[in-house]
């Protein structure tokens, strides 16, 4: 373990390296150039992050006035959360298109469901909403991106995925969530734009095992198929509906549907034409408000999927309640019906542990406790199997349900 002499040595070697390297000279005096080299050594706290962002701060500034300004505002607002504010406000500051693209950056990495790749990003950067069609032209070359950001954004090159710089940025941007205040429905807005595109809607739906390749030529396929549901759910504004019900009215014919059903199975599925309709791809993702509005149309509540599932089968199977609630309310809703293999919507649910969405079927009257499957399991037997204790108890009987 280094000894905080040490770490006071390195840092202050880092400073001096990062003086000698200014490419601004005129910018720069001896009284000034002493000043930050004591001044950053005593505010930094040992803390090697803390010294380079205040350093990246300090010699972006043009004029030896403006990096005095800068230096006296790090005496003032010392720390990460300092260090962060002044990165932010010259990200902010930056011309053009450069500040959105660097606070767009920022936010993607910071509310993703997963790891982004640094093409998925690129691509999700370059998604022009309104256009009907992906403009190549438009997506960031990966260096322009980090650029942007001033270096609050780091690659793992190993993995070819793209992060904030430290977690405690992380914390920062949970904490000042003003810039990101509509991320959510951003995000889903631009999901569903490079879904709706005429290139990936003419892609064929079920291109075999041709699928890789696919997912190769358009980076922002696979997250855009599997993440929008998830953005949309906290809450749909008009223009994510709009863009939803034009996804999803033709989702059997669209590769979405193939991509969807991979990850929500984990199987690959190349035996089967019109895989899932929107209203499957709603009921997985629990959004109502767009369930709702699909019914209205000539949308088959209890229509089967490429194996028999109907949507409540999807919702109660992926613990989706208030959308299971919403099916059960509507008039044509077959609460038993089962898939090709026998399983029900009780079935599902009670395999899975969704205790919930157990009682909600129970309390319909029309619900079978006991039906079985091809293989003569019953509902309980599947939540036996699965050892969830919220569904059964040690004498093999549904707590509170009635089976």
């Amino acid at each position: 373990m280094l000894s905080v002499s040490t770490a006071w040595d390195d840092i202050g070697r880092y400073i001096m390296k990062r003086l000698e390297e200014d490419t601004d000279p005129d910018a720069m005096d001896e009284n000034l150039r002493a000043d930050i080299l004591r001044i950053i050594q005593k505010e930094s706290s040992a803390t090697f992050l803390l010294v380079c962002l205040n350093m990246d701060t300090i010699l972006a500034e043009p004029t030896i006035y403006k990096r005095r300004q800068a230096l006296e505002k790090i005496t003032k607002d010392p720390g990460l959360e300092g260090a962060y504010n002044s990165t932010l406000d010259r990200i902010r500051q930056q011309s053009g298109g450069k500040c959105k693209l660097g606070i767009e950056a920022l936010m993607w990495i910071s509310r993703s469901v997963r790891p982004l790749k640094t093409e998925e990003l690129c691509h999700a950067l370059g998604v022009e909403p309104g256009a009907e069609d992906l403009i190549i032209d438009n997506v960031p070359s990966m260096e322009i991106v980090l650029s942007c950001a001033l270096g609050l954004i780091i690659i793992d090159e190993k993995a070819g995925t793209v992060h904030l710089l430290h977690k405690t940025l992380q914390e920062y941007l949970d904490k000042h969530s003003i810039p990101f205040a509509t991320a959510h429905s951003m995000m889903a807005e631009i999901c569903l734009t490079y879904l709706n595109y005429r290139s990936i809607r003419a892609l064929s739906p079920n291109p075999g095992y041709g699928l890789d390749q696919v997912l190769r030529t358009m980076p922002f396929l696979d997250y855009a198929t599997c993440c929008w549901g998830y953005y949309a759910a906290t809450g749909v504004t008009e223009p994510v509906k709009t863009l939803a019900l034009r996804f999803l009215g033709e989702h059997e014919k669209h590769i979405s549907a193939l991509i969807l059903w991979q990850h929500s199975s984990g199987k690959y599925n190349s035996n089967y034409d019109n895989i899932m309709s929107g209203l499957h791809c709603a009921a997985f993702w629990g959004i109502t408000e767009i369930a709702d509005a699909m019914l209205k149309t000539e949308c088959d509540v209890n229509g089967g999927d490429c194996q028999g599932s109907s949507p409540l089968v999807w919702a109660a199977k992926h613990g989706k309640e208030r959308m299971v609630k919403f099916l059960l309310e509507h008039e044509d809703v077959t609460p038993d019906s089962p898939n090709n293999f026998g399983r029900t919507p009780l079935s599902c649910a009670a395999g899975r542990g969704h205790e919930s969405i157990v009682k909600l079927l129970l309390e319909r009257g029309n619900v079978n406790p006991n039906s079985s499957d091809r293989e003569c399991r019953t509902p309980l037997a599947y939540a036996a199997c699965w050892g969830e204790e919220g569904v059964t108890s040690p004498t093999g009987k549904c707590h509170n349900t009635g089976i």
